[in-house]
């Protein structure tokens, strides 16, 4: 693209971790143009917390109009994009210097909401807790990260229900280190919560997810064991949010919808559009953490071009890691350290994360002060 001192205009497709954060960096040099369907910032690492206390769910939400003091927020849904731009569902188009790609992915609710109205959203998850309430006996189908946080936060507000967690893998976390799955195992039974590993249900239950209607069902173990509860929740099933890249003309991607990128995460073959987060092909979790990570990365590369400079950063993926809170006060964690992988304890989970799952750092993203 053409350097010089005139502003140039970027395009960020998705308001997410990473398109919020690229956004805000790059609004007092550019043009910054913020496309996303919704009227508000999700934090979906507060939602499952959200579910089990209502009064707090307000806390995952973020206007966008406090986000960028110079750029706009364009609420609209991608449906193509061409090396020049993008074009909108509305059949609206936005040219743009630099695109950055970030609309992540989806995953089942209540782990993200299916909404594009915060309004929505909220009494869904509202509606959701009602149930979840009632429900005496809880399944979980799928006990990764998700699942079993879940269970953590059921737990803490409801020790006495009935939860279970199953999953079709015969290991706890594969990838982390031995201490972390026997700290997970041993606060799991300590909270309750019946882990069936090595455990595939023959189908789904009859009734929606997150609604109360007790059923019984049946796994694939030999001798069929039969499960029963009242409600379920689905904690498996992300996809990525890439259906406007469908036409081909920016990229093709691999087969689970990712798109394929360099080290200063430019999509292959193009030096002026980007890509970051879920929808990346990055050999890491897909994480929000790792996806505000990247922002950092495209941000610099993005005002080194504007500036006339030649872009410098790059990105590698990072080793595995994660913060699992069990509940405000429980969970287990590993991280990086220059003498390798280490776990991290209950207590420093939840001062890191399990307290206020971060919502006072978007707090400070958003410019928002809540009491």
């Amino acid at each position: 693209m053409a350097n010089g001192t005139a502003r140039r205009t970027v395009a960020v497709i998705g308001g997410g971790y990473g398109g919020s954060a690229v956004a805000k960096a790059l609004d007092e040099e550019t043009d910054v143009v913020l496309i996303d369907p919704r009227d508000a910032f999700v934090h979906a690492a507060g939602a499952l917390r959200a579910l089990v206390r209502p009064d707090w769910a307000e806390n995952i939400f973020f206007p966008y109009d406090t986000l960028l003091k110079h750029g706009t927020v364009r609420r609209g849904r991608a449906a193509a994009v061409d090396p020049g731009g993008v074009t909108l569902a509305s059949g609206e188009r936005i040219a743009a210097d630099y695109l950055v790609l970030a609309t992540g992915s989806d995953y089942p609710f209540p782990a993200k909401t299916d909404t594009d109205l915060a309004g929505d959203a909220l009494a869904r998850i509202r509606d959701a807790h009602a149930e979840l309430a009632a429900a005496g006996r809880v399944l979980i189908a799928g006990a990764g990260p998700v699942g079993l946080e879940l269970s953590g936060e059921i737990k803490a507000v409801w020790p006495e229900k009935h939860v279970v967690v199953t999953d079709p893998a015969e290991e706890l976390m594969p990838g982390f280190l031995p201490e972390l799955r026997e700290e997970l195992l041993r606060q799991l039974d300590a909270l309750g919560v019946e882990l069936r590993l090595g455990t595939a249900l023959a189908e789904e239950p009859p009734s929606a997810p997150g609604r109360l209607k007790p059923f019984t069902v049946t796994t694939t173990t030999t001798g069929g064991d039969a499960i029963g509860a009242d409600l379920w929740f689905r904690c498996y099933g992300v996809r990525s949010n890439g259906d406007y890249l469908a036409d081909g003309r920016i990229t093709a991607r691999d087969a689970q919808g990712r798109v394929p990128v360099t080290e200063r995460l430019n999509v292959v073959g193009h030096d002026h559009i980007y890509a970051l987060g879920d929808l990346t092909d990055l050999a890491e979790a897909k994480m929000a953490g790792y996806a505000m990570k990247h922002a950092e990365v495209v941000a610099a590369n993005v005002l080194a071009q504007v500036r006339g400079e030649s872009p410098t950063g790059t990105y590698r993926p990072s080793p595995p890691s994660v913060l699992l809170p069990l509940g405000p006060g429980g969970g287990v964690g590993q991280v990086p350290t220059p003498d390798g992988p280490a776990v991290l304890p209950a207590e420093q989970v939840s001062a890191y994360k399990g307290r206020d799952l971060f919502t006072g750092r978007f707090a400070e993203l958003f410019g928002i002060t809540r009491d």
